[in-house]
């Protein structure tokens, strides 16, 4: 297939940020909220679920399992779609998905069917982070790129704390199921809203579309110039339109940045599910009530849209692999300090540090590294196997922490959270390329059967991945 002549990344690249930006951030992080949403409402509404015997911990359970394994495969059908049938198509369709699903769980008859319900949002949901954060940096300039993923990170995970506060407003007035409701309808409303999301036009070159591709590409444009006159296009060497396959991932040209992926998905899910959702639960068992224990853990998850927020103002200070291995380092550290602190004050703060650290780490790694690791026919596909393997650790993790803490205690618990942080930083030493204000194209694996590294002609070809 001949070279493509609509050049989508250097003309994306050298865009001013305007209102096109803005757009396809919020359109982008619509979605992404409503997800976190629906996530993070499982923990008010099973807790009324079981209290009004409606159901039962054994139900509870399979209610969470039916979450995962939803997410699980959304993620990996996710990939292959978004590569497929492109960004837009894949998105609005998981959305649609979760969407449904969630005004059909609020008028769920009985438990079972909640349950069934809840698997069809967990298609969706796992499918909605995989799309977005894999989208969001294909229109972004590399040079606030780290920036505008970070920003999606902060809308996405500040859900978290408006799930949480709507919940106790809520569930004990209306009751439960007003909940699946309300992210239910927004979802829809997203969804007919996001029909005038663009695709990416690097996606649609890369598959040929490219009278669709230069149209959005125009419109991108003009709509930039008016905040200032357009820079010139710099050629970084256009990549020739290539069909892949999911097995391309695991090639010794990719197979590096592949697990580089997974480590970082399999680390950061470590810590959340090995550590954060379990912070209530350690409270009480070192002998705090449980509203007091509600109470320290709300301060520290205050620390989720700090660490995005930190993200925001550091991404492209202090680029991706760099940024990753100091802040996993930190997050180690923080979390010995933890297993050994003294106080309840003392557990407080360096729970509040360890949140702040840990979603630092999905704004750097998850919502913005990952994706920045592979061509745009590739990006989707290698961010749902980097999913996947964070899901697999969702599930797992929690195992885990109920043997290390029937084993040791909290100390054993938090050794788990200090060993994956450890590991992701030699890994990213060892295996990382540094992908800070470059071009997705420079970026990119090398065509060539063996070659690792940026696109080949490029002015960064000659350069390590350092």
């Amino acid at each position: 297939m001949a070279s493509s002549t609509v050049n989508a990344g250097p003309r994306l690249d050298r865009l001013p940020i305007s209102g096109f930006h803005k757009r396809v951030l919020w359109l982008i992080g619509a979605g992404m909220f409503l997800d976190s949403f629906d996530i993070y409402l499982a923990g008010g509404v099973l807790g009324a679920l079981a209290k009004t015997g409606w159901s039962t911990m054994h139900l509870n359970a399979a209610f969470l399992s039916s979450t995962f394994i939803g997410m699980l495969i959304g993620a990996f059908t996710a990939g292959m779609l978004g590569d497929a049938k492109g960004r837009k198509f894949t998105y609005q369709f998981n959305l649609a998905v979760f969407g449904l699903a969630s005004i059909a769980g609020a008028f769920a008859p009985n438990m079972t069917w909640l349950i069934v319900c809840r698997f069809f949002m967990g298609l969706g949901l796992g499918a909605e982070i995989v799309i977005g954060y894999g989208s969001v940096g294909e229109f972004m300039p590399p040079a606030v790129r780290g920036k505008w993923s970070a920003y999606l990170s902060l809308i996405t995970n500040s859900a978290l704390f408006v799930s949480t506060f709507l919940g106790y407003l809520i569930i004990p007035t209306i009751g439960w199921r007003a909940m699946f409701a309300i992210v239910g309808a927004g979802a829809m409303i997203v969804w007919f809203i996001r029909k005038k999301m663009p695709e990416s036009p690097r996606w649609l070159e890369s598959k040929g579309r490219l009278d669709e591709a230069e149209a959005i590409l125009r419109a991108a444009e003009e709509e930039s110039a008016r905040v200032r006159p357009l820079p010139p296009i710099v050629d970084t060497g256009r990549r020739v339109a290539a069909k892949t396959t999911l097995l391309d991932l695991f090639s010794a040209a990719q197979i590096r940045r592949t697990f580089v992926s997974i480590v970082v998905q399999v680390a950061v899910n470590m810590v959340i599910y090995g550590f954060i959702v379990w912070v209530p639960t350690f409270l009480m068992k070192q002998g705090i009530g449980m509203a007091s224990s509600l109470g320290y853990t709300t301060l520290m998850s205050l620390g989720g849209p700090a660490g995005a927020l930190v993200g925001v103002l550091i991404a492209d200070k202090v680029g991706r692999k760099n940024g990753l291995i100091a802040v996993a380092a930190l997050a180690a550290v923080i979390g010995w300090l933890y297993g050994h602190s003294t106080s309840v004050g003392m557990a407080t703060v360096l729970g509040f540090l360890l949140f702040t650290l840990t979603y630092l780490m999905v704004a750097l790694g998850i919502a913005t590294y990952v994706p920045e690791l592979f061509a745009t026919e590739n990006r989707m596909r290698a961010n749902g196997i980097a999913g996947c393997a964070g899901r697999i650790t969702g599930i797992l993790a929690p195992q885990l922490v109920v043997v290390m803490y029937m084993a040791g205690g909290i100390k054993d618990v938090l050794s788990i959270i200090v060993a994956a942080c450890a590991a992701m930083a030699v890994v990213l030493a060892v295996f990382g390329i540094e992908t800070n204000r470059r071009s997705l194209e420079e970026i990119a694996p090398a065509a060539g059967p063996d070659a690792d590294g940026p696109l080949a002609g490029s002015p960064l070809s000659h350069e390590s991945n350092h």
